[in-house]
């Protein structure tokens, strides 16, 4: 079984010995046996304060809810919030509390994900305090090879993007902390502890990990590997599978012929992928209660599918075929429309460029990217 850094703690303990610690963690910051890193620093070490990201520390609260500060219950320890109204940003004040701060968060390995940002934020700002960052290394469970996507543009910065990065990237936690630092060159004090028995190569399911959930709307891990290109309908007027007990498996709308679409994108026989179709109805979110036709996207070769490519397939073949497709507006006035900061690019709205050369830029980018990213590589 694969190691994480968060199942090491203990063999770099001269790291959190007479300090006071300041935790960033979610409900899959757990060793292999299931004991939470907030338990093992509490119990082992002077665990002062815990940093909560999106969904809470506990896991308590839902996608997008705003958090206040409180205490943990369990602990006793402040709980200040990383997923303020006015801000991600770790404060002054909250680190006067520390000494040093340390994150353990699992990754999905894709850049829309919000964890990865709540790390390169809270480094930034401990670069700027003059205090270390310490991160509990693990796995990208998408591997540490494939590359998938085009990189993030100057001007789309956001908390789904905000550095420029693949799609899918390909590196760990630890690799992109110390890949943000030295190409921004914020001279943070950056500690990795590292995984242990990692190989590039695999995949979770290879790991010998146990699968814990980073989000409720990630439950599985080809939740995960679909993620990359399904994700990319949240920026639509079409439902990605929220309240589902399918999140981003399934594509749909109202005005959608599910054996039509069904049979035409099995037609273009993309690697590694089938589509079935399907029928539902959303609890929450898009449609909600509402009767939604399209697609499930199952997985048949974990090596060979292409996550980007076929989201952006699945995109465009649905916005020729149905007039109703539409992306949506921006979230805020004076932002950019949820699908440009998704791309990290207006090129998905702009429509200028056909599927097959957007597909090939993209490869050119990743291909650049996956070269780049090699020094930073820790295993």
């Amino acid at each position: 079984m694969v190691e994480y850094g968060v199942d090491r703690i203990m063999e770099y303990s001269k790291l959190f010995k007479g300090k006071r610690i300041g935790l960033i963690t979610a409900p899959t910051g757990l060793t292999a046996d299931f004991v939470s890193t907030i338990q093992i620093l509490n119990e082992n070490f002077h665990l002062a304060a815990l940093f909560s990201p999106e969904h809470g520390v506990r896991g308590d609260e839902a996608a997008g809810a705003l958090l206040e500060n409180y205490t943990d219950p369990l602990t006793c320890v402040p709980v200040y919030s990383l997923y303020r109204k006015d801000s991600k940003r770790l404060t002054t004040e909250m680190l006067d509390e520390v000494d040093l701060v340390v994150y353990d968060i699992q990754d999905v390995g894709v850049r829309y994900y919000t964890f990865i940002y709540t790390m390169l934020y809270a480094l930034e700002d401990c670069a700027n305090a003059g205090k270390p960052f310490v991160v509990l290394d693990r796995a990208n469970p998408l591997d540490g090879v494939t590359v998938e996507g085009n990189v993030l543009k100057p001007g789309y910065e956001s908390f789904i993007g905000n550095f420029p990065l693949c799609v899918r990237y390909g590196l760990t936690p630890g690799e992109v902390a110390g890949m943000v630092n030295d190409k921004l060159g914020w001279n943070a004090e950056l500690h990795v502890v590292p995984c242990k028995g990692w190989e590039r190569s695999q995949l979770f399911p290879e790991t010998g990990r146990i699968w814990v959930h980073p989000s409720l709307n990630i439950p599985r891990f080809e939740t995960a590997l679909l993620y990359g290109g399904t994700c990319l309908f949240e920026g639509t007027n079409l439902s990605e599978g929220r309240g589902t007990t399918f999140p981003f498996e399934m594509i749909g709308a109202p005005f959608i012929d599910a054996e039509r679409l069904a049979e035409e994108m099995n037609g273009k026989r993309l690697p590694g992928v089938r589509f079935r179709p399907v029928y539902f109805k959303p609890t929450t979110s898009k449609f909600e209660g509402e009767l939604c036709g399209g697609v499930q996207l199952y997985v048949t070769d974990l090596r060979a599918f292409h996550a980007v490519e076929t989201g952006v397939t699945l995109m465009y073949t649905i916005k020729r075929n149905y007039p109703e497709f539409s992306y949506l507006p921006p979230l805020r006035e004076n932002s950019r429309p949820f699908i440009d900061l998704l791309c990290g690019d207006k090129l998905y709205r702009e429509g200028t460029t056909e599927l097959p050369e957007l597909l090939e830029r993209f490869r050119e980018e990743s291909r650049d990217f996956s070269e780049e990213k090699k020094k930073y590589h820790l295993y």
